[in-house]
C-alpha cells in the first residue's frame, strides 16, 4: 500500500514542503504511511474500539480486548490521530518470544480442546504432540443444518432476523454469532425495530458477560454475541442454577461479603428451590428443540465454526445450528462462487431466494481448509525466523539469569577489560597508515573508558623503535596499565561494594543493549524479502547479519560495561546495616547516561537454597548452563 504522485503533490502542499523525499523529511514519510494504514485497513468496531478515550484492540478471534497490548510501528499512534483521542507514546519492546517458542519452554506439554483435530499435523510439527480423540460422555443428537447463501449482506440480515423471530415465537433459546462489534450492533438495531428482547455480547459489553451468558439458555431468550460466547463457554438450559440463586439471595439483601453467615444459611434451601425450578425449564426448552445456534457468517478458521456450533447439544441435550452466508462474506469473496453468482443473479430470481446445498457447504469447508493451510504456512514460516532470535534470547537471558543468581563475574570482568582493549589497539592501528596520528587516535579512545597513566612517549621507549610497536606488545602494555588503575578503583570503593557494582552495571547494560536489539532485529525482518530478488534465501540471510549484529552488541556490551565500572560515580554509606545488606547503600551515576542507567538497575538477588542446589545439579552432571560466551570458562 502507499501513495500515488498526485497525492504526494498534495501532502507537500498542505504541508508546505517542497520535496517529501528530502532527507530531513523521513519522519513524515512513516507519518504518511502509517496514516494510510490506519485509515484503510484498521476498521473500528472490527479490529479495535473506542472506550473512555482509549483505543482497545480487539482479537479476531475471540472477540475479546486484548488488555495492554498496542499496535507497534507507529500505527496505534496514526489509529489514535485518527479517532481524536489522546496520542500515547510508542511502546518499546523488552522482549519478545512466540508462543509456539514460550510452550517449548516447558519439559511436558500437554491440552485438550474439543476443536484440535482440524489442526492434528500443525500440533504434530510444531510441538511432536499427536492429538487422540476421546468420545463424548453422550452421544451427540445436535441437527448441523446446511448452509443458505444469499445475495448480499443486507438480505440476509433480513432472513436472519426473520428465522429469528419465529424461533422466538415458540421460545426456543436462540444464540446468534457475529464476527465483529459492528455487525452484532447492526444485528441488534434490526432485532429491536421487531420488538424482539434480547442481549448483545461483544468487547464493549464484557463486564456484564457472566449474566448474559447464565441466561442465554432460558425459554425464550435471544443472545447476539461476536466469537465471545462461541468458546470456553457452558450455556445451560433452563439458565444457570448458581448464577440465579445469587441474584436471588441479592433481592432479598443477602451479601456473601457483609453478612456472610445468614448468606450461608440461606443457599442450601434457597439454591435446590432454583434448582428444581431450572430443571422444569430445561424440560421445557428442549420440547421446543434446545438451544439454536445461528452463525451470520464463516469464519476463515473451521475450529471458530465449530466452538460456535459446540455451544448446542452439549451432554446429549437436543439442539440445531445453522449458518446464514451472502456472496459479499470475506469468505465467499476468497472461495470461487462463480457458479452460486451466476445462478443468484439470474433474472426473476427473487432477493430473499437462498442457496441450499451440501455441495456448496463442503466447497466452502475446502476453502476454509486452503486458508488454514495458508495461516499454518504463515506460524511456520514466523517460528523459523523466531528461531534464529530465539537462540540468542537462551544465550542472553542465561547470562542474566547466572548474575542474578550470585555467581562471581569478577574474573569474566577482567576478561571484558582485556577483549575490549585488545579491540581497540587492533581496530586503530589497522585503520591507518600514520602510527603516530594512530596512537593519538587510540589515546582518545582509551581515555573515554578508563583513566590511563601510560604516556605515548613512554610506550615507544619501551618498545625501542617504531617498527618494533606491535599490536600485540601495545594491548599488553595498556592491560597491565588498566588492571592497575582498575584494582585501585576496587581498593576505593571496597571489594563487596566493587562486586555490586559489577553485578547492577552488567545487568543495566544487557537489558539496554537487548531491547536496542530486538528493535534491530524487527526492522531487519520487515526489509529481508526483498532478498529473495537477488536470488538470495531470505531466512539463511537472516541468520547470518542477525549473527554479525549480536556479534556487534556483545561486544558493545562489553565495552561499555568497562566504560562504567571506570567512570561511574560511587558513593557508599557506612552503617551498621552495611553487615547484613551492603548492597542496599549503593548508588551510581554517570554523566550523560540515561535515567534509567543512573539508578539501580534491580536489587541483588540472594544466592538462596533453590539457586545454590541448580549450580550443584549443573557441575554434578557436567552440563554448562545456556548463555553467551561472556559467562564460559
Amino acid at each position: 500500500m502507499g501513495i500515488l504522485e498526485p497525492g504526494i503533490t498534495k501532502v507537500e502542499d498542505y504541508l508546505g514542503i517542497d520535496n517529501l523525499y528530502e532527507s530531513t523529511n523521513t519522519p513524515l514519510i512513516s507519518f504518511l504511511n502509517n496514516s494510510i494504514r490506519a485509515k484503510a485497513l484498521f476498521k473500528k468496531d472490527k479490529d479495535y474500539v473506542v472506550i473512555k478515550g482509549e483505543v482497545l484492540i480487539v482479537d479476531e478471534h475471540t472477540g475479546r480486548i486484548l488488555q495492554g497490548r498496542r499496535y507497534n510501528e507507529g500505527i496505534h499512534q496514526a489509529i489514535e490521530a485518527k479517532e481524536g483521542v489522546e496520542v500515547k507514546a510508542e511502546n518499546q519492546t523488552l522482549a519478545t518470544v512466540t508462543l509456539q517458542n514460550f510452550f517449548r519452554l516447558y519439559s511436558k506439554l500437554a491440552g485438550m480442546t474439543g476443536t484440535a483435530a482440524t489442526e492434528a499435523a500443525e500440533f504434530m510439527a510444531t510441538y511432536k504432540l499427536g492429538v487422540i480423540p476421546i468420545p463424548t460422555n453422550k452421544p451427540m443428537v445436535r441437527k448441523d443444518q446446511s448452509d443458505l447463501i444469499y445475495k448480499n449482506e443486507e438480505v440476509k440480515f433480513n432472513m436472519v432476523v426473520e428465522d429469528i423471530v419465529e424461533r422466538h415465537g415458540k421460545g426456543q433459546p436462540v444464540l446468534v454469532g457475529t464476527t465483529s462489534v459492528e455487525k452484532s450492533e447492526y444485528l441488534s438495531v434490526l432485532l429491536a425495530k421487531r420488538g424482539i428482547r434480547h442481549e448483545v455480547l461483544n468487547a464493549k459489553n464484557n463486564a456484564r458477560e457472566a449474566s448474559i451468558i447464565a441466561m442465554a439458555g432460558r425459554f425464550g431468550s435471544v443472545t447476539v454475541a461476536t466469537n465471545m460466547a462461541g468458546r470456553g463457554t457452558d450455556i445451560m438450559l433452563g439458565g444457570n442454577a448458581e448464577f440465579l440463586t445469587v441474584e436471588a439471595l441479592a433481592k432479598k439483601g443477602l451479601s456473601s461479603e457483609e453478612s456472610p453467615e445468614e448468606y450461608e444459611t440461606a443457599w442450601a434451601a434457597e439454591f435446590e428451590k432454583i434448582k428444581q425450578e431450572v430443571a422444569v425449564e430445561a424440560e421445557k426448552v428442549l420440547s421446543v428443540g434446545g438451544l439454536y445456534v445461528l452463525g451470520t457468517e464463516r469464519h476463515e478458521s473451521r475450529r471458530i465454526d465449530n466452538q460456535l456450533r459446540g455451544r448446542s447439544g452439549r451432554q446429549g441435550d437436543v439442539g440445531e445450528s445453522r449458518f446464514y452466508l451472502s456472496l459479499t462474506d470475506d469468505l465467499m469473496r476468497l472461495f470461487n462462487s462463480g457458479a452460486a453468482s451466476a445462478l443468484m443473479n439470474r433474472s426473476g430470481v427473487p432477493d430473499d431466494t437462498a442457496i441450499e446445498s451440501k455441495v456448496v457447504s463442503r466447497a466452502i469447508a475446502s476453502a476454509q481448509s486452503q486458508v488454514e493451510g495458508r495461516n499454518a504456512e504463515i506460524r511456520k514460516n514466523v517460528l523459523k525466523y523466531d528461531d534464529v532470535l530465539n537462540r540468542q534470547r537462551e544465550a542472553i537471558y542465561g547470562d542474566r539469569r547466572r548474575v542474578l543468581e550470585g555467581d562471581e563475574i569478577a574474573t569474566r570482568i577482567d576478561q571484558f577489560l582485556e577483549d575490549t582493549i585488545t579491540y581497540l589497539v587492533e581496530s586503530t592501528l589497522a585503520t591507518k597508515e600514520d602510527v603516530s596520528a594512530s596512537l593519538k587516535t587510540l589515546w582518545t579512545d582509551l581515555k573515554a573508558v578508563y583513566p590511563i597513566s601510560l604516556e605515548i612517549d613512554e610506550v615507544l621507549a619501551e618498545a625501542g623503535s617504531v617498527s618494533r610497536l606491535t599490536a600485540n606488545f601495545l594491548s599488553k602494555e595498556i592491560i597491565s596499565d588498566a588492571k592497575i588503575a582498575y584494582r585501585k578503583r576496587s581498593e576505593s570503593i571496597g571489594e563487596q561494594g566493587m562486586r555490586e557494582l559489577e553485578r547492577r552495571v552488567v545487568l543495566s547494560v544487557i537489558d539496554r543493549k537487548w531491547r536496542d536489539h530486538l528493535y534491530e532485529m524487527d526492522y531487519l525482518k520487515e526489509g529481508i524479502g526483498l532478498r529473495a530478488m537477488a536470488q538470495r534465501d531470505p531466512l539463511v540471510e537472516y541468520q547470518r547479519e542477525g549473527f554479525v549484529m549480536f556479534q556487534q552488541m556483545m561486544g558493545s556490551i562489553r565495552e561499555e560495561v568497562i566504560t562504567y565500572l571506570f567512570n561511574v560515580e560511587v558513593s557508599v554509606n557506612q552503617s551498621p546495616v552495611d553487615q547484613i545488606r551492603p548492597q542496599a547503600n549503593l548508588s551510581y551515576s554517570a554523566p550523560g547516561a540515561p535515567k534509567e542507567d543512573s539508578e539501580p538497575a534491580i536489587e541483588r538477588a540472594p544466592l538462596n537454597r533453590a539457586a545454590a542446589r541448580k549450580q550443584a545439579q549443573a557441575k554434578k552432571s557436567g552440563k554448562p548452563e545456556k548463555g553467551s560466551s561472556f559467562f564460559k570458562g
